[in-house]
């Protein structure tokens, strides 16, 4: 495929994930079952701020993925980034349809958000395909963690929203065995920890915004 054509892609993907225009193709673990039983108003208000911070971190997903197929130098890389996106497809689609039920809305920055997310992808990919693997190994790692920690939180008449966090979390925990497998260089400690800073920024502003 030309660069033009794969530009083109990644901005309808763009335009599609700001807009919330996404649909996913598998279904929704959360089924058709109620909660365990009604949630309150604070329960309520807790699982839509988690949510919230759970779609910004699948629009950041779909910006990341973007890029890194658009810099992947190999066919075989950018396929496999492009079969990633379409899995974030669905977590996106899900959590935007559980924030729905609830009653809550997705970030107001989410523009942003994406913007962000896909200079930092475009700069992983610059650096070669190892590398840029090796960043999806520790952004799928620390997503992995991230929703552990919502699982947590999350209350546990929740069950629906349980149902998503632990489908996404399964497939992250995949998404970073298959970046090692295809030959995933180690990030740099600091690199590390910057990419833990940044994502504790979004996800504290997530919360609220």
């Amino acid at each position: 495929m030309m660069t033009m054509e794969r530009l083109l892609i990644s901005a309808d993907n763009a335009l599609r994930t700001i807009s919330g225009a996404v649909h996913a193709a598998r279904p929704n673990p959360a089924g058709d079952a109620p909660d365990a039983e009604p949630l309150d108003a604070e329960q309520r208000r807790l699982s839509g701020a988690l949510m919230r911070v759970d779609h910004v971190g699948e629009v950041c997903a779909q910006a990341l993925y973007q890029a890194q197929a658009l810099t992947a130098r190999s066919p075989e890389l950018r396929a496999q980034m492009a079969q990633a996106a379409r899995e974030e497809t669905d977590h996106l689609a899900w959590t935007q349809q559980r924030l729905a039920e609830l009653g809550d809305r997705v970030s107001w920055l989410n523009p942003l958000w994406y913007a962000g997310a896909f200079a930092i992808g475009a700069l992983a990919g610059r650096f070669g395909d190892p590398i840029s693997l090796g960043f999806v190994v520790e952004t799928e790692r620390q997503v992995e963690q991230h929703l552990a920690g919502h699982l947590d939180r999350l209350p546990a008449a929740d069950t629906r929203s349980r149902a998503i966090v632990e489908a996404m979390q399964d497939d992250e925990r995949r998404h970073a065995e298959n970046a090692e497998r295809a030959g995933a260089l180690p990030l740099p400690l600091p690199v590390r920890w910057a990419m833990r800073a940044a994502a504790k920024v979004m996800t504290s502003t997530a919360h609220r915004l």
